[in-house]
């Protein structure tokens, strides 16, 4: 029965990725959660063995909607794409189809306008109770705009689970650097206490659509300069801004695959040791948005009061990537360029701001509470 739950559209952003599909799908469409809908969205895929695949296998299911965009929009335009598709319901059928130079999208179910939204990456694999566990706990708490449950790394090469952890939040450092909570570490039961955080990662968001409209800036919900990286983080900032939570619910289990890897990422030599497992396109893009990030959302009362732990931070950056990635410096260069339009996002951002500095800052911590454990 579905009349009493709220509606879930779940959007997959799919780009040339087709062997974590099955995993996938079948996990989403075995949920005890009935009222789900999927937008399947591939991002014009080179190799198009998971769209014919997704349409094969799955196509007769009268809950997914498949779009094979004619373009690749970069992740944050796919997933605006697929929330206004969710948001705004049936009618928006017609303009979808003329904002995708005509790219048509196939449905064999009734498209309504839905309650939450969930962001999903193809390599995420549900536990049967996610969304049942994770709806019950956010309707008890109409401020909660986004909520992750207990995401462990996935070992798709052994095809199992593990009990190391992917993500439980977002966690900001005093020097605004932003890492997943928890990741890397082996659960023994540090992580079972439900909390607020920061943030939630972008893996498999589950967002109050109320919440996304709340906080939507000249027509986008993920900012669309950032293209890819931290448009997550950038959000999760926004929403504590406007006085919303995020929140973290153990009770929900799903696995991530992560191409990057599940590693400890506490300490400035772990995060140099690993980062020979980004590419030079992840890091060029994560550099950009970072500073984009922090220029919309900071609050000049917080940057003054932790101004040296950034500050040292900026600077040791600066000095690595002079010496080992100076390719990074063009990167800065593009921030420079987008910087107008995120000026002209801050200012809009902080007309929809609530929460006092002081609420704001302590968000910054020194360290994860997960480490004292």
């Amino acid at each position: 029965m579905t009349d009493n739950q709220p509606k879930i559209s779940l959007v997959i952003i799919h780009f040339n990725t087709p062997h974590y599909l099955e995993s996938c799908l079948t996990a989403i469409f075995e949920q005890t959660y009935k009222n789900i809908e999927v937008i399947f969205i591939d991002n014009n895929s080179p190799d198009k063995t998971g769209l014919e695949y997704v349409k094969k296998t799955f196509g007769h299911r009268t809950n997914l909607i498949i779009v094979p965009n004619s373009e690749n929009l970069g992740y944050a335009k796919a997933a605006n794409q697929g929330i206004r598709m969710a948001i705004e319901g049936k009618d928006q059928e017609e303009a979808l189809t003329a904002d995708l130079q005509e790219s048509p999208f196939e449905s064999s179910g009734h498209f309504e306008k839905a309650a939450y939204v969930v962001i999903t990456n193809p390599d995420i694999v549900y536990s049967p109770t996610y969304f049942e566990e994770a709806i019950s706990r956010i309707e008890q708490d109409p401020k909660i705009s986004a909520l992750t449950g207990k995401v462990y790394k996935y070992d798709f090469e052994r095809l199992q689970p593990t009990n190391i952890i992917d993500t439980v939040g977002l966690f900001a450092y005093k020097n605004r650097r932003i890492i997943d909570d928890g990741q890397g570490l082996i659960d023994e039961g540090q992580f079972d206490e439900e909390c607020e955080v920061f943030g939630v990662s972008g893996a498999c968001p589950l967002y109050r659509t109320k919440a996304l409209e709340d906080v939507k800036i000249m027509g986008e919900y993920l900012d669309e300069d950032f293209f890819m990286y931290k448009e997550d983080v950038d959000l999760s900032w926004r929403f504590l801004l406007a006085g919303w939570k995020n929140f973290y619910y153990p009770g929900a289990l799903a696995y991530h695959g992560r191409g990057t890897g599940v590693q400890r990422r506490f300490f400035n030599k772990e995060i140099v040791a690993n980062r020979k497992s980004l590419s030079k396109f992840q890091k060029k893009y994560s550099f950009k948005n970072q500073h984009l990030m922090e220029r919309k959302n900071e609050l000049w009362m917080n940057y003054f009061a932790d101004f040296f732990p950034i500050m040292f931070k900026k600077l040791a950056v600066f000095a690595y990537i002079t010496f080992n990635e100076p390719y990074l410096w063009a990167s800065y260069f593009d921030y420079i360029k987008q910087l107008p339009s995120a000026l002209k996002k801050r200012s809009l951002i902080m007309k929809k701001r609530r929460i006092s500095a002081s609420e704001m800052r302590k968000w910054f911590k020194t360290q994860s509470k997960y480490l004292k454990n």
